[in-house]
């Protein structure tokens, strides 16, 4: 199965992506492609596949990716061809996924579970990114305004999650992933015998 997470800087949601993954060894961080260069601690293949831009841009043209964006000068692209080898091998996508992503997905027919993570309010996020102690006033009013342009995109989404503690935030989550792999769909695909019966 496929879960698209997204939620605005400062909601958390890296801290309940890390939780998901080390509560279910099922589940594989979306590795994206990129054309910008390694950091010292990066491994091809792990964090990133790196790959130079014309490689990119022929992958764009050929509709090999099942969202991509260009952000700060580099690319950054999920490709259709490894999610359906993960997928083959039983495991459970999770994309960490911004709103432009969500709605190229969408566009392509991903079926998946869609789900934003929100803050208990404007306030509440603006105190944690305050918090953080790396923003300056400019940059901190720049993450607001991008914050709400986000919110205001919830509707695109399967599961609203509010992350009023950690624990309830990834609980959530995890019932979320539970039902969907209950739904028809994906047990007939797992049940061939199902499938025979009228």
């Amino acid at each position: 199965m496929r879960i698209f997470i997204s939620g605005p800087s400062g909601v958390g949601k890296s801290t309940i992506i890390r939780e998901l993954l080390i509560r279910d060894p099922e589940i594989l961080l979306s590795i994206s492609y990129t054309t910008r260069s390694p950091r010292p601690s990066e491994i091809n293949g792990r964090e990133y596949f790196f790959i130079e831009t014309p490689e990119f841009e022929k992958m764009i043209s050929e509709s090999d990716f099942l969202e991509w964006a260009h952000v700060h000068k580099d690319y950054y692209g999920t490709s259709i061809k490894w999610v359906d080898e993960m997928e083959k091998q039983g495991k459970s996508i999770l994309f960490d996924i911004d709103v432009q992503g969500v709605r190229q997905a969408r566009a392509k027919g991903s079926e998946g579970s869609y789900i934003m993570i929100i803050p208990p309010d404007m306030t509440e996020l603006e105190k944690r990114l305050v918090g953080r102690g790396t923003e300056s006033r400019e940059s901190l009013g720049i993450r607001l305004e991008n914050a709400i342009k986000e919110l205001s995109c919830w509707e695109m989404y399967d599961y609203i999650v509010v992350n009023d503690s950690l624990e309830r935030a990834v609980e959530d989550i995890q019932t979320i992933i539970r039902a969907y792999g209950l739904t028809g769909k994906q047990v007939a695909g797992r049940t061939a015998w199902l499938q025979k019966i009228k």
